[in-house]
């Protein structure tokens, strides 16, 4: 069986790591890959977001099955495969949507009386310096979309006033 991992963080690492314990796994494929999954099987010169050529890829190495460890989730790239006829594993754009868009996930957890944290939505700036600094407690602070786990801040200190030649 050949395998296509789309991705080349940890999560993907992870994944050709178990992939290659399985016995009927042959080949593996790591687009793009690192130094990790190097050792594993081949890393292939395609970013996550480069649908057209990891099908054409899929198409000419006869993957078996592709597995996609990240933000091409979003992006649509399941919906993509599928309807060229190849298997893929991972959820379709609609599903991952819970992922990229953490105000359409609270929504939904709300609606569907989910357990989760307080959250408060913001676009205005200033709106939210308010907000953070009438709180008496931490909080956290999440940019909208994906950031490769980089979008999250912890704010322990309440924010200084702000001033014209600091807005950016």
């Amino acid at each position: 069986m050949k395998v296509l991992v789309i991705g080349g963080g940890g999560r993907e690492h992870a994944l050709c790591w178990r992939l290659k314990q399985h016995p009927r796994v042959r080949q593996i494929y790591c687009a793009p890959g690192n130094a990790g999954t190097a050792m594993l099987g081949q890393n292939v010169p395609f970013t996550d977001d480069d649908v057209k050529g990891l099908l054409s890829l899929a198409r000419a190495e006869k993957i078996d099955l592709t597995v996609v460890g990240r933000s091409a989730l979003c992006d649509g790239i399941v919906d993509q495969f599928e309807a060229a006829g190849l298997r893929i594993f991972g959820p379709n754009a609609a599903a991952a949507r819970i992922e990229s868009d953490k105000a359409y996930a609270k929504a939904l957890m709300r609606q569907q009386a989910v357990p989760t944290a307080d959250a408060r939505i913001f676009e205005d700036y200033e709106a939210a310096r308010t907000y953070v600094a009438t709180r008496d407690y931490a909080l956290v602070v999440k940019a909208s979309g994906l950031a490769k786990g980089k979008g999250v801040i912890v704010c322990d200190a309440r924010p200084r006033p702000s001033s014209p030649s600091r807005r950016s």
